[in-house]
Parts: C-alpha cells; structure tokens; sequence
C-alpha cells in the first residue's frame, strides 16, 4: 500500500513553540497534532504506538 493512503501527515520542519525534544519527534512523526494553545489530539499513529506501548509495560 502507498503511503499517500495512510491517515499520516508528517512535517518537514519543527514547530517554533515546540521545545522538548520528545515533543518535538512526536509532532514532525504526525503522532500528535495541535488542537489549541495546551490541547493535542492524538493521531491514529500516535493512538497505535501508545496502546503497543501500555500493553508492553503492564
């Protein structure tokens, strides 16, 4: 499958109000996305890695 078919939308360039690094991989990934100033909704990547990372650790 293409990767134009997946519900992924990366950036090439970091965020100027991104300071923390993790914050700033997890925004360029397309994992995260900025809703409003404090608020990010996760991104059906960002949901997949989460849940493959609590099943991991319980």
């Amino acid at each position: 499958m293409r990767t134009s078919h997946y519900l992924l939308s990366t950036l090439k360039e970091t965020p100027a109000d991104a300071e923390i690094v993790s914050h700033q991989l997890m925004l360029r990934a397309g994992m995260i996305r900025k809703l409003a100033s404090g608020l990010y909704d996760w991104m059906p990547t960002g949901v997949r890695v989460l849940r493959k990372i609590e099943k991991n650790c319980s």
